[in-house]
C-alpha cells in the first residue's frame, strides 16, 4: 500500500476542534477518493455519497441550506447515522452536485464539529462558476505519487536514509546505485496511483503501460466536459505536443503553424485548470515572492506525470529498466520535468503550488536556470541528466542575485563545493526536509 504524505495533513485536520469542510483538489486519478476513504477508517463510521451515481441527493440541497435539516435528510437518504465528532461525511464526484458546494460554508458556521470532505473530477471548473466562501472551507491539493512515496512502498529503510542523510557527504556507493535503479523504475512507471500500485503488485511493465493508455484516454474524454466544441481540436493538439516541448520555453508557434496564439492560449489555460499541465513561469528572481516579477509571455510547461508524457510520445519504457544509466544520461527534458513534478509533490498541499525559472537573454550572454525556489532567500536549482556541465547559469544567478547557495540535481552522489550543493536526482525531497 502506498502511504501518501498528504495523509498526515488529513489527520491534523481531523484533530481540530472546529473543522472547515475540506475540498480535495487535483487532477483526475491522483488518488483523492482513496486517501479520503483511508481516513474514513479512523472514524466510527464513514458516510460516502457519490453525487454521480446518486443524483437524487441534489434534491436534499435544493430545498434550503438549513444544515440541521440537510443532515437529518442525508441520514434518512443513506440509512446511516451522521454524528458530529464520530462521522466522516464524504461527498465524491461533487462536480455533479454544485448545490452541495454552495452549502459548505453553512456546515462550518452551524456544525463545525462535523467532519465534511468533498472531492471530484474537474472541480476547479465548478468552483470558478459558483464561487466558494473564502475562509469557510479548507483546501488540500493532491499530486501524483512522489518518488519518495513510491520508494517507501518498496524499501522504507532507503526512504529513511534519504531523509536522514547529511547533504554535504557522499552516500555509500552501493546504496547510491540502488537508489538510481529504483529511480529509473519510477521514470518508467510514473506517479499515477493505479500504475504505481500495479508495479508494486506485479512488476509487470506492460500492464502498467496499458493503464497509462487508459488514463490518457480518460483525460481525452474529459475535453468534452470542460471545453467548447470548437476548442477540442486545440486542446487535443496541445495535449499531444506539450510532452515533446518539456524543458523548452513554450512558444505557440512551435505547437502549430496553422493555429494562432489567440486560439491556442484559451485551450492551454483549460489544461492548466484541469491540472493536466503545470506552467513554469519566468521570474526575474530579484526578491520574494517570486510571483511578483513574472513575465506572463515567458513560461515552460510540464505534463502531469512523466510516464504519461512518455506514453503520449510513444517511447518504450523498458529502456529505463534495462539500460538505466544510459537512459538517465540521455533524457534531459524528462529529468527536468521530473524535478518539477517532485517540487509540486512536496510543496505545501494546502495551497496550489507554483513553479518558476529564470532566463536572461542578451546578445553577449544567455543564461537559464531550470527552477527557482524560496528557501533561505531565493535559491537557483538546476536539473542535469548528463555527467558533465559547467553550471555557468547557476553561478551567474548566484552572483547577480546574491543567492545564499545553489543546488544541482543529477545522477552524481551528494557533494558540496563553492556554495553549490550537488544532490542525487532521487533526493529532491531533501529541499523540503532540511
Amino acid at each position: 500500500m502506498i502511504k501518501r504524505n498528504a495523509y498526515k495533513h488529513l489527520l491534523n485536520w481531523k484533530k481540530l476542534k472546529k473543522h472547515k469542510p475540506l475540498v480535495m483538489r487535483g487532477a483526475r486519478q491522483t488518488g483523492k477518493t482513496y486517501i479520503v476513504k483511508q481516513l474514513g477508517e479512523t472514524f466510527a463510521n464513514l458516510v460516502t455519497i457519490n453525487c454521480e451515481t446518486t443524483p437524487a441527493v441534489k434534491t436534499i440541497f435544493a430545498q434550503d441550506l438549513s444544515v440541521t435539516r440537510i443532515i437529518r435528510d442525508l441520514a434518512l437518504f443513506t440509512g446511516q447515522q451522521i454524528i458530529p465528532g464520530e462521522t466522516l461525511l464524504f461527498f465524491d464526484e461533487i462536480q455533479e452536485a454544485p448545490e452541495v458546494l454552495k452549502a459548505l460554508r453553512y456546515f462550518y458556521e452551524e456544525i463545525p464539529e462535523l467532519h465534511v470532505i468533498v472531492a471530484g473530477s474537474l472541480l476547479d471548473f465548478v468552483l470558478e462558476n459558483i464561487g466558494i466562501a473564502v475562509g469557510r472551507v479548507s483546501f488540500l491539493y493532491l499530486y501524483p505519487v512522489s518518488f519518495l512515496e513510491f520508494l517507501n512502498a518498496i524499501n522504507s529503510s532507503l526512504t529513511e536514509e534519504i531523509k536522514q542523510h547529511i547533504p554535504n557527504q557522499p552516500l555509500n556507493i552501493s546504496l547510491h546505485q540502488k537508489l538510481l535503479q529504483y529511480l529509473a523504475i519510477y521514470f518508467a512507471v510514473g506517479g499515477m496511483p493505479e500504475t504505481t500500485q500495479c508495479w508494486l503488485d506485479t512488476e509487470d511493465l506492460i500492464a502498467c503501460n496499458r493503464i497509462h493508455h487508459e488514463l490518457i484516454d480518460s483525460y481525452r474524454q474529459d475535453f468534452q466536459k470542460y471545453a467548447k466544441k470548437h476548442q477540442i481540436k486545440y486542446i487535443d493538439l496541445l495535449f499531444d505536443k506539450i510532452p515533446l516541448y518539456q524543458g523548452k520555453q513554450f512558444k505557440y508557434s512551435g505547437i502549430s503553424q496553422d493555429y494562432r496564439k489567440r486560439e491556442l492560449m484559451p485551450a492551454l489555460e483549460l489544461l492548466v485548470k484541469a491540472q493536466v499541465v503545470s506552467l513554469i513561469k519566468s521570474s526575474a528572481g530579484n526578491g520574494i515572492p517570486l510571483g511578483a516579477e513574472v513575465n506572463p509571455d515567458k513560461f515552460k510547461a510540464i505534463f502531469l506525470d512523466i510516464a504519461l508524457a512518455q506514453t503520449i510520445l510513444g517511447t518504450n519504457p523498458k529502456e529505463w529498466i534495462l539500460n538505466a544509466d544510459t537512459t538517465l544520461i540521455n533524457q534531459g527534458a524528462i529529468v527536468e520535468a521530473f524535478v518539477g513534478q517532485e517540487l509540486l509533490a512536496y510543496s505545501d498541499p494546502t495551497t496550489r503550488a507554483n513553479l518558476y525559472y529564470w532566463q536572461r537573454e542578451n546578445r553577449s550572454s544567455n543564461a537559464e536556470v531550470d527552477y527557482l525556489i524560496e528557501k533561505d532567500g531565493i535559491v537557483p536549482v538546476e536539473a542535469k541528466s548528463g555527467t558533465t556541465g559547467t553550471l555557468r547559469s547557476l553561478r551567474e544567478f548566484m552572483r547577480s542575485k546574491n543567492s545564499p547557495y545553489g543546488i544541482r540535481f543529477s545522477i552524481h552522489n551528494y557533494s558540496m563545493h563553492d556554495r553549490i550543493y550537488s544532490y542525487p536526482l532521487y533526493a529532491v525531497a531533501k529541499l523540503f526536509l532540511s
